[in-house]
């Protein structure tokens, strides 16, 4: 048996997400990364290249994701978001740390 397979037979998940408003600029993905820290979860957060946008892919138990995804809908103070986009995929079991990419 694979390791993500394994690692979806645990519980673990995949969530990738694209959260767009005022996001860039306002220390959103250290906030995210401190949330997610706080949940468990591996992966990462980057500013997307549209300047509107930061996306998040994250890995672990299922009921940390629903966690990490409803704080996403408020973010950090001065944060103003205006939308979630969120997806479920496989996990890889790639990361070992949540970390801010570019």
């Amino acid at each position: 048996m694979s390791a993500p397979r394994e690692e979806q037979a645990a519980g673990r998940v995949r969530l990738r997400a694209r959260i767009s408003g005022r996001v860039q600029g306002v220390g959103f993905r250290w906030w995210a990364r401190d949330q997610a820290e706080r949940l468990g979860l591996t992966g990462w957060v980057r500013n997307d290249e549209s300047e509107r946008a930061v996306e998040v892919l994250a890995e672990g138990e299922a009921h940390n994701l629903e966690a990490l995804e409803q704080v996403l809908h408020s973010g950090p103070p001065g944060s103003r978001v205006e939308q979630v986009e969120t997806w479920r995929e496989p996990p890889s079991g790639e990361f070992v740390a949540f970390e801010i990419e570019r």
